[in-house]
């Protein structure tokens, strides 16, 4: 068999076809000197690289356009007119002429304004940030005559393997997903946000693999099994032909599963749980629903901002949340607020922090940037005319915080009343569990919201002080950590103590074993990526609420996260049957 690359499974399935690699990030470059007679041919070969990459840029737009819309294809506007700059084509010039070579001239004067932006205390202009970033990495390429990826260079149908470093929201939204039929990065974990956005549109997906963009060439035939977390690159016809009938068995698993979609999550002792799907994106909701879900647990609003140049406006995002309230009838739509910041950057990101997962990020940006916070809870009173909406708020550590939001909120509604806007005023408040901090002083909140949502990927990061995007750390990573387990059981009985709904919405409710210590911690909504459902469905059905709670306590009284796993996999497996369990656990 060929060498196989390992990973982490981000989301589950087979797939083969031509690897395609993008590098997206800014080339080293070294300093050059150039003799005085090669000044003039360097300045001119430095203007000539520019208008080629100003021509990509219009093609680029032209099919950004045609494929995602002209808001999204604006983007590109940006970077067009930075190129026009006058300043910046005369300031590396002027280096041109002092004997710099044109690729280190450019790259220097790039650095210089991409930090002069991302310092700038003005939002507009550290929004620039990303957009000179894209700028560098275009110039600098053609300068050194590398080679020109684009995400967007794939035609529909292509059947392609994406492979590269790591891959940004913002970038993902960019891909065409007509051409793309699965992923792979060197960085990140399963609960890393490409690894999220995979789940939810379906493809499969393996991330963590370190040094794959190290052996392969566009081109290369490769597997990508996101069930098992592994690369294969160019394999043998009888590997090719193992791998294909593995993924026929796979495919008719989850046509199996999918049969259940209209029946009743309700756990052998008639416990019944409501299932909910995790929504990125508008055009998800749809699909989402048609998955069995009773609703959408998390409506991650971010992926509006990421793909742009700028904010969306009141009226784009009324339009965005009705079309899920709509999608989902009389059901509950719960929408989290913007979560920007670590490792979700709108174009131009944040300014740059040494830490931006403890930096400035989530409620304390909208917090801090009220009318932009208060546009986005105007259109959410505004589009909760026409369904169920709830609103969420991210890493909440603090009752304060809830208060100030809530002021803003009352604000909101006060600004649509005089301008005789439709709302509705009763929009229910829940703030997101996902620090230590606001899971141990769950007690605090129960007066002034209406439910609670742990979020537990980051609630694990911080507990066990993990970066849960660190591919080297991915064993470290542990969801069923005792400590993890007590602090999502203490804001369950603090929740249920207080009359209040409590929800999990991160990734944990997604696998089999931990979703089943949750359902025991007392858990009875779940919400996942709408791909995950059936399996979580067909685990509900299988296992008594009684024997989950008794397998949870062991859990929670365990010294390791190995022991407490061990004592829930044996206890789902008497559930189950083995045989159904190690199936589940391969398609989850």
């Amino acid at each position: 068999m060929p060498a196989t690359i390992h990973g982490v499974s981000a989301s589950p399935g087979i797939v083969v076809g031509p690897a395609h690699l993008l590098f997206w990030e800014v080339p080293e470059v070294r300093s050059r000197v150039i003799p005085e007679e090669e000044v003039e041919a360097e300045v001119t070969r430095f203007h000539a690289a520019v208008d080629q990459a100003l021509e990509r840029l219009r093609a680029i737009r032209e099919r950004a356009e045609e494929k995602a819309g002209a808001t999204e294809a604006a983007i590109f506007d940006v970077q067009m007119a930075i190129l026009q700059d006058v300043e910046l084509r005369s300031r590396v010039e002027t280096l041109i002429r002092q004997s710099l070579a044109a690729e280190k001239a450019f790259d220097l004067v790039l650095l210089e304004w991409r930090e002069h932006f991302g310092r700038s205390t003005n939002p507009m202009m550290r929004e620039r940030v990303g957009d000179l970033t894209d700028v560098h990495i275009r110039v600098v390429s053609l300068l050194l005559n590398l080679p020109d990826h684009d995400p967007l260079d794939l035609e529909p149908g292509a059947n392609a393997i994406l492979v590269t470093h790591d891959l940004t929201p913002s970038l993902t939204i960019q891909l065409d997903r007509r051409a793309i039929a699965g992923i792979a990065t060197d960085a990140g974990t399963r609960t890393s946000h490409v690894a999220i956005l995979a789940r939810s549109l379906g493809l499969p997906a393996v991330v963590g693999l370190i040094d794959a963009t190290s052996k392969l060439v566009t081109g290369d035939r490769v597997i990508l099994d996101g069930t098992n977390g592994t690369l294969i690159p160019r394999p043998t016809a009888a590997v090719l032909a193992q791998f294909a009938a593995r993924a026929e068995r796979e495919k008719a698993a989850q046509m199996e599963l999918a049969a259940l979609a209209t029946a009743e999550a309700v756990m052998t002792d008639g416990t019944r749980v409501t299932l909910l799907a995790n929504v990125d994106l508008p055009d998800e909701a749809v699909p989402a629903a048609a998955s069995g879900a009773e609703g959408v647990g998390l409506m991650r609003t971010e992926f509006l901002v990421l793909n742009r140049t700028g904010m969306p406006s009141e009226d784009e995002q009324v339009e965005a949340y009705t079309k899920v309230a709509k999608a989902f009838g009389g059901y509950p739509v719960v929408i989290r607020t913007y979560d920007l910041g670590g490792d979700k950057l709108p174009i131009g990101g944040f300014p740059e922090e040494p830490n931006p997962f403890l930096g400035w990020r989530a409620i304390r940006m909208c917090l801090d940037e009220p009318e932009l916070f208060k546009v986005q809870l105007r259109a959410l009173l505004r589009a909760a005319v026409h369904g169920d909406i709830r609103i969420l708020l991210p890493l909440v550590v603090s009752v304060e915080e809830v208060r100030q939001a809530r002021f803003l909120l009352q604000e909101s509604a006060a600004e649509l009343e005089r301008r005789g806007v439709p709302f509705r005023a009763d929009v229910p408040l829940g703030v997101m569990i996902e620090t230590p901090a606001a899971a141990m002083s769950a007690d605090s909140f129960v007066h002034d919201v209406s439910f609670f949502s742990i979020g537990t990927n980051d609630l694990v990061q911080y507990t066990l002080a993990v970066d849960r995007g660190n591919a080297s750390l991915v064993t470290r990573f542990t969801p069923l950590h005792p400590a993890v387990l007590r602090l999502i059981a203490r804001a369950v009985d603090v929740g249920r103590g207080a009359n209040l709904e409590v929800s999990v919405c991160g990734e944990m409710a997604s696998q089999p074993l931990m979703a089943y210590a949750l359902l025991g911690l007392g858990i009875r909504t779940l919400s996942v990526a709408a791909p995950g459902i059936p399996v979580l469905k067909r685990i509900v059905r299988g296992v008594n609420a009684t024997v989950a709670a008794v397998a949870a306590r062991a859990a929670l009284a365990a010294d390791t996260p190995r022991e407490a796993e061990q004592l829930l996999r044996q206890s789902l497996a008497d559930e189950l049957g083995e045989d159904l369990l190690n199936g589940l656990l391969g398609l989850a």
